[in-house]
């Protein structure tokens, strides 16, 4: 049985309040990100690219993947990562080349120019990291401990959309 006491309430009411401030920030951060990757494109003199797909070029890296499995991983939604694809290809960035097995897939990789990109962004997050340390924001155990909360809470959402229906 479950006590409804004022104070149960206060505190249920307050981590409420912190769960919608903390989901905010993670909407805000995410927007902040794609601008830095954006500012840092027009520092180089690259516009032909958008943050968005120049954060897809990174996470690509190495890997020769479909639009499915960027999906899949959970970096993209469907209609936008095939989009962005698409006009990456058309720039130069990436090669495709349709599966072998399955003729409606087509598997994609970094041209030079695309891994050119990848290293423009790898060398941002680089720099970010040693920034965040170096003047005291943040330290290996605060990274950590944000890293371990937020797969947590990826992981109760994901079970929230398997088991939900």
């Amino acid at each position: 049985m479950t006590m409804h006491t004022p104070m149960a309430h206060s505190q249920s009411s307050s981590f409420v309040t912190g769960y919608l401030e903390a989901l905010a920030l993670v909407e805000r951060l995410h927007r902040l990100l794609l601008d830095v990757i954006k500012d840092e494109f027009e520092r180089v003199g690259i516009i032909e690219i958008n943050a968005v797909q120049a954060l897809l070029l990174f996470n690509i890296g190495d890997n020769e993947v479909t639009a499915g499995e960027l999906k899949s991983r959970g970096y993209y939604q469907g209609s936008n990562v095939s989009y962005n694809l698409k006009k990456l290809v058309e720039m130069g960035y990436m090669h495709h080349q349709r599966c072998e097995i399955d003729r409606r897939s087509v598997r994609v990789r970094l041209t030079q120019s695309g891994r050119e990109i990848r290293d423009i962004v790898s060398k941002l997050f680089e720099n970010h990291a040693d920034g965040l340390q170096s003047r005291g924001v943040l330290g290996a155990d605060g990274i950590d401990q944000i890293t371990s909360s937020l797969r947590r809470v990826e992981r109760y959402w994901s079970d929230q959309i398997r088991y939900i229906y």
